[in-house]
C-alpha cells in the first residue's frame, strides 16, 4: 500500500535561503510534510531528532556539500533516500550522482511538474520496497516473523539495549513431540498446531514491543525488550499454559529464557553467538528435564 503523502517526511536542504522557502512552499503544497535545512551540518541535526523519508539536498554548499552529506546518510540512515539537486554550471553528472547512492538527480532551476513526477516515484518505490522487505521478513505459514528477520533485529536489539542501558530477554521455543504429532494426525493439523503457537505469542507478548519470530519448523523465538528476569519468565509461563490449554494431544512446549546483557570483554559478534547458544542450551535443558517446562539462564 502506497504511503499516504502527509505521511512522507521530506528535508529541503539549500543554502540559499529564496531557493529552500521556495521548494518548501512547493513541497508542502503538494501534501507532503516538509522540513528544512541550510546546509549539511543543520541537515544531519534535523535527522537526528526526527524520522526522515527523503531528503532533498544541493550539491553545492559550504563546509559540508551535498555528496558528503549523501554519504553520512547512507552509512548512518539506511531509510532515509536522498535527490540531489544541481545548477546547470556545475558538473556532477548523473551517472556520478547515482553511483553515490542517491535514488534521483534533478537540475536546476526546477520545474514544478519534473520535482512533482520525481517525488512520486520515490514515494511510490519506497513503498514497494518496504513491501517487499516485509514479505523477506515474514514467515509464509504462521505471519509472523521469520529466521532472516531475527538475526537482524536479534543483533539490532541486543547493541541497542547495551547502549541504552536497559535489559533484554531472548527466548527459545520448541515443540514437544511434534514429529509424532504430524506423522499421526498428517501435515495441516501440524501447521494448524504451528499456526495457533504463533497466535499463542502474539496474544502473550507486548504489540509493538516485543518481537516473535519461526525459527523454522518447530522453533519459534521471542524478544523481549525492556523486560527483567521475572517479567520474561511471566511470559514465556503464560505462553506455556497458553499452548497446554489447546490440548495438541501430547505437544507441549519446551522454552530456554536467557539474559542479553552484552560481554564487552567479546567482540560483539562472538557474544551475540554465546547468548543465543545460552539460549538453546536452556531449551535443551527444558527437554532433558522432562519437557513441558521452562529453563531461565538469567
Amino acid at each position: 500500500m502506497e504511503e499516504k503523502k502527509d505521511a512522507v517526511v521530506v528535508l529541503i536542504v539549500d543554502d540559499d535561503e529564496l531557493v529552500r522557502m521556495t521548494l518548501s512552499v512547493l513541497v508542502s503544497s503538494l501534501g507532503y510534510h516538509c522540513l528544512v535545512a541550510g546546509d549539511g551540518v543543520e541537515a544531519i541535526a534535523v535527522l537526528k531528532s526526527t524520522a526522515v523519508d527523503l531528503v532533498f539536498s544541493d550539491i553545492v554548499m559550504p563546509g559540508m556539500d551535498g555528496l558528503e552529506l549523501l554519504a553520512h546518510i547512507i552509512e548512518n540512515y539506511r531509510e532515509t533516500d536522498v535527490i540531489i539537486s544541481t545548477g546547470y554550471h556545475e558538473k556532477a553528472s548523473y551517472s556520478e550522482v547515482i553511483k553515490a547512492g542517491a535514488i534521483d538527480f534533478i537540475k536546476k532551476p526546477i520545474d514544478q511538474a519534473e520535482l512533482e513526477a520525481k517525488l512520486a516515484r520515490a514515494v511510490r518505490e519506497r513503498s514497494m520496497m518496504r513491501e517487499l522487505e516485509r514479505l523477506s521478513m515474514q514467515d509464509g505459514l504462521t505471519s509472523i516473523l521469520n529466521r532472516r528477520a531475527f538475526d537482524q533485529r536479534f543483533s539490532d536489539e541486543v547493541e541497542r539495549a547495551h547502549r541504552q542501558n536497559y535489559p533484554l530477554m531472548l527466548a527459545i521455543i520448541d515443540v514437544d513431540n511434534f514429529k509424532q504429532y504430524n506423522d499421526e494426525h498428517g501435515h495441516q493439523e501440524g501447521d494448524k498446531v504451528l499456526i495457533n503457537l504463533a497466535d499463542i505469542l502474539r496474544e502473550c507478548t507486548r504489540d509493538k514491543v516485543d518481537m516473535c519470530f519461526r525459527l523454522g519448523g518447530d522453533e519459534f523465538a521471542v524478544l523481549l525488550p525492556q523486560a527483567t528476569a521475572n517479567q520474561g519468565t511471566e511470559i514465556v509461563q503464560r505462553i506455556l499454559l497458553s499452548f497446554v490449554e489447546q490440548s495438541f494431544g501430547t505437544t507441549t512446549l519446551s522454552i530456554g529464557l536467557v539474559s542479553c546483557k552484552r560481554n564487552i570483554k567479546l567482540p560483539r559478534e562472538m557474544d551475540e553467538a554465546a547468548i543465543r547458544e545460552r539460549a538453546d542450551q536452556a531449551m535443551y535443558d527444558a527437554k532433558n528435564a522432562g519437557k513441558n517446562c521452562v529453563v531461565a539462564r538469567v
